[in-house]
């Protein structure tokens, strides 16, 4: 039987639980799905790693998708390499972007669990609203891309120079998450690098 000294016990008990820290929360959920994208990971394994139930989950953040937003736009301003200050810094063109491969390279091998450029592997995603979702982050990534390029090369060549940009990024993304070095990709970062160098090459003037 329950005395009324247990039944206070017990009441003080839950009143010095902690709350639950919702940021926290989307940090777990953010490296959970960095290391296994969003289709794999379900309100179960979610749940385990947050330590609640189902029910706290949605009332803290609505749902598996909305929890999934917060924890990418936390990656993209917390964890995602400043593509503004790469693009920024001193060189030709052709250095600065084949120091932007090197550095994603590095970047995106830097932990052995958390490979690879989150949005882009979210970008592949199975659920339309996730993908798309992650791609409005990439194309905000592609124009500034494309308005660097766009101060350098002439104008016939801004689409396919960029268009090679994003692929290699994606490249070095997806060969990050397959699990090969950060030497293999640094090398590749720089032999890919080497088209620059004729990409953005003046006309001569008759």
């Amino acid at each position: 039987m329950m005395t009324t000294k247990s039944l206070d016990t017990n009441r003080l008990i839950r009143r010095r639980r902690p709350a639950f820290d919702r940021e926290e929360g989307v940090r777990i959920a953010q490296d959970l799905f960095h290391a296994r994208g969003y289709d794999a990971v379900s309100v179960a394994d979610l749940t385990k790693a947050l330590g609640i139930v189902p029910p706290s989950l949605y009332a803290a953040y609505g749902s598996k998708l909305s929890l999934f937003e917060r924890a990418l736009t936390n990656y993209v301003s917390t964890s995602a390499l400043p593509l503004d200050t790469l693009l920024a810094s001193e060189g030709t063109p052709a250095q600065v972007l084949t120091n932007l491969f090197v550095a994603v390279a590095r970047h995106y091998t830097q932990d052995p669990v958390l490979r690879g450029c989150m949005v882009s592997e979210a970008m592949r995603s199975d659920d339309k609203e996730a993908a798309a979702f992650a791609n409005s982050f990439a194309d905000k990534a592609i124009e500034e891309i494309r308005a660097y390029v766009a101060k350098h090369a002439s104008a016939e060549k801004v689409d396919s120079i960029t268009d090679y940009v994003v692929l290699t990024l994606r490249g070095l993304s997806s060969y990050a998450c397959l699990g090969n070095s950060q030497e293999k990709l640094v090398g590749c970062s720089i032999l890919a690098g080497r088209v620059f160098e004729s990409e953005f090459e003046l006309p001569r003037v008759v």
